[in-house]
């Protein structure tokens, strides 16, 4: 099967590094026009240059995600330039880790908050041809996460907004799914920075991932594509996990 999304409008929030970058990199190889945003402009001009080589209009903005009308702006520029939406992926994370107000607000504010604001801006757009929503949890939110107190409980929270979001605008032919990566090594990420400063809790992971590996970026990027295409044109308020049996 071959996934084309040739003429496509996709908005990917949090897409200059990482998993982020890989989801628009495979949606612009799908033919995809593609618009992305970050915080740090520096990274964010490197991305747009990658996924140039797709031959694809690519947009680069930066945006506070924390901001709310900053994603707004974002979100409409971008279908004005681009000639609308048929695609949106919430990326974008805080890492919200201790469990105090510092924590908990990085969660909210960006992994659960920013999400909700992109869906309000994008709706009216995605409702004219229909379309396709992904957010992006972690299974971190799918069982106790003591490591990550409000990382767990927001990635959960979008987990039930996913459903809630499909029930709602099923009869408006936007279809809208969740994708729960494991642990995701990338160069910068998480998992490299444990690997070289906490090699204890690097090791303890890795130990518990039965496919014996760390996930790629771009094993979230082919999911989100699918996701995205008419190749899932009945799959909507689902939260599909990729972890290689992790959260087994």
């Amino acid at each position: 099967m071959q996934i084309d999304l040739t003429g496509k409008r996709a908005l990917v929030a949090g897409g200059s590094r990482g998993i982020g970058l890989a989801i628009a990199h495979c949606l612009a190889s799908a033919g995809a026009d593609v618009s992305i945003c970050a915080r740090t402009k520096g990274p964010l001009d490197q991305a747009a240059k990658e996924l140039k080589q797709h031959g694809r209009n690519v947009l680069a903005t930066t945006c506070d995600l924390a901001d709310a009308a900053a994603i707004k702006s974002w979100v409409e520029q971008t279908a004005q330039q681009l000639g609308g939406i048929d695609i949106l992926i919430n990326n974008a994370s805080g890492f919200g880790r201790t469990d105090d107000e510092a924590g908990w607000a990085a969660s909210v504010q960006i992994d659960l908050m920013a999400l909700v604001r992109a869906c309000h801006a994008a709706i009216p757009f995605l409702e004219k041809a229909g379309g396709s929503i992904i957010h992006i949890s972690s299974i971190s939110g799918l069982g106790a996460s003591v490591r990550t107190p409000p990382y767990g409980a927001i990635k959960a929270a979008v987990m039930e907004y996913t459903q809630t979001q499909a029930l709602t605008y099923a009869s408006k032919k936007i279809r809208v799914n969740c994708i729960a990566p494991g642990s995701i090594f990338f160069e910068g990420g998480t998992w490299d920075k444990a690997k070289r400063e906490n090699t204890k809790l690097y090791d303890r992971i890795l130990a518990g991932i039965p496919s014996g590996r760390f996930g790629t970026p771009e094993e979230i990027g082919r999911v989100a594509a699918f996701l995205s295409s008419d190749l899932a044109s009945w799959v909507t308020g689902q939260t599909i996990a990729v972890d290689g049996g992790q959260s087994l």
